[in-house]
C-alpha cells in the first residue's frame, strides 16, 4: 500500500475509488467498507484510496478550544492503522493533516480541492452518518448531488452489526474502557494489538528483575489502560508470553526519562536468549492484549511495587494455563 502525506505528491494516482474517515481501529464495520470500496476500484479499473486524518478532527477542536475533553481515546496508533488498512487490500492511503485551513474549508471546497483535483475520484463510499466541511455543513445529499454533477458517483453503506450491536468506533472505545477484551475481539474481528519501535526506558524494570519492552503510544488518551496479559509478535519466529502495563506508571517518579507519555511496558516471561541483553531496542513488535488484570495501581514504594509485579505475574501464568488448556480441549474435539 501506498502512504501519502497530502496529494501533493506525483506518485499519487491520477483517479481513485475513494472512502473518508478517521478509521480508528479499523473494525469490522470498516473492514465491511473497505471490502466494497475495493470491488467498485477493481469494477472501475482504478485503485483502492482511504482518505484519512492526523490528528483527528476531534482532536483539533479539543486543542483549538483548550477542552481536552471533546478529545476521543484513540484506539490505535496511526501505524497500527495504517497497517490494518493495508492488510484490507487497500492500494493508497493519504494522510491529510487536519488544521485550521481544513477546518475551515466549505464542503463544496472540500470537494473541488480534495476529492475532484486534489483525488481525481470517479467513486465515492461514506458512512451512513458522513459529515465533511466547515461546520460538518456537507451531508451525503450535497455529496451525491455534487457527483452527479460533476461525473463521479457516490454511495452510502448502512451500519454493520454483530449479535444485533451497531459496530463502531464508539463501541469499540467503550469495550476497551471497561476492559471487555472478548466484546472487543468480536468488534475489530481480531486480537487487540499495539505495535510500535522498542524504546529505551528508565530500566528500573531490570534493577527489580523484571525486564521490560516499552512501546510509546502516540497518543495521550488510549481507549485502553491498565494491567494486561499479553503475546509479543516480532521478537522471534515464535511469539512471547507475558504481562504488560499500558499507561502512565503512577508509581513512578516524573523524572522518568518517559515521564507524562503513555507507554505500553511489557515483561516477557521467557525472553529469547539469543537476542541478548539489549537486543530488543529498536525492533517493531506487535503486542496483543489477550486479557486485562486490573487498572494501574499506585504503590508505596518499591517493596509494594515488586509484590504488585509478582502477583500480576503469577495471574496473568494461570491466565495463559487456562487458555492453553482450553485450546488444547477445543483441538482435541475437533480431531475426534
Amino acid at each position: 500500500m501506498k502512504i501519502f502525506r497530502g496529494f501533493q505528491h506525483p506518485g499519487i494516482a491520477p483517479a481513485c475509488a475513494l472512502t473518508i474517515g478517521n478509521f480508528d481501529g479499523v473494525h469490522r464495520g470498516h473492514q465491511a467498507m473497505l471490502a466494497l470500496l475495493r470491488s467498485e476500484a477493481q469494477h472501475r479499473g482504478v485503485p483502492s484510496c482511504v482518505l484519512t486524518f492526523e490528528p483527528h478532527p476531534r482532536d483539533y477542536f479539543a486543542a483549538a478550544t483548550g477542552r481536552a475533553e471533546l478529545a476521543p481515546a484513540r484506539i490505535g496508533t496511526l501505524r497500527d492503522k495504517l497497517e490494518e488498512l493495508a492488510r484490507c487490500g487497500i492500494d493508497q492511503t493519504v494522510v491529510l493533516p487536519f488544521d485550521a485551513r481544513l477546518a475551515s474549508q466549505p464542503p463544496e471546497g472540500f470537494i473541488d480541492d480534495v476529492l475532484i483535483r486534489g483525488l481525481g475520484v470517479r467513486y465515492v463510499l461514506v458512512g451512513d452518518d458522513f459529515r465533511f466541511g466547515a461546520k460538518r455543513a456537507g451531508d451525503y445529499a450535497l455529496l451525491d448531488a455534487s457527483g452527479s454533477a460533476r461525473g463521479f458517483d457516490v454511495a452510502r453503506m448502512n451500519s454493520y452489526e454483530v449479535r444485533g450491536l451497531r459496530v463502531s468506533s464508539s463501541a469499540v472505545r467503550e469495550a476497551l474502557g471497561r476492559g471487555d477484551l472478548e466484546a472487543v475481539g468480536r468488534l475489530l474481528g481480531r486480537t487487540y494489538a499495539i505495535s510500535g519501535h522498542v524504546v529505551h526506558g528508565r530500566k528500573l524494570g531490570r534493577e527489580l528483575g523484571f525486564r521490560t519492552l516499552n512501546l510509546r503510544f502516540s497518543h495521550w488518551k488510549p481507549a485502553a489502560s491498565g494491567i494486561f496479559v499479553v503475546r509479543v509478535h516480532g521478537l522471534t519466529e515464535r511469539p512471547v508470553e507475558g504481562v504488560a502495563n499500558l499507561g502512565v506508571r503512577p508509581s513512578l517518579d516524573p523524572n522518568d526519562v518517559n515521564g507524562g507519555r503513555v507507554l505500553l511496558e511489557t515483561h516477557c516471561f521467557d525472553w529469547p536468549t539469543s537476542l541478548g541483553a539489549d537486543g530488543g531496542y529498536g525492533k517493531i513488535v506487535r503486542v496483543e492484549l489477550l486479557h486485562k488484570l486490573h487498572d494501574e495501581l499506585k504503590y508505596d514504594g518499591l517493596d509494594a511495587l515488586m509484590k504488585g509485579i509478582n502477583q500480576d505475574c503469577d495471574d496473568a501464568r494461570r491466565f495463559l494455563a487456562s487458555m492453553h488448556a482450553e485450546t488444547h480441549r477445543q483441538t482435541t474435539r475437533d480431531r475426534i
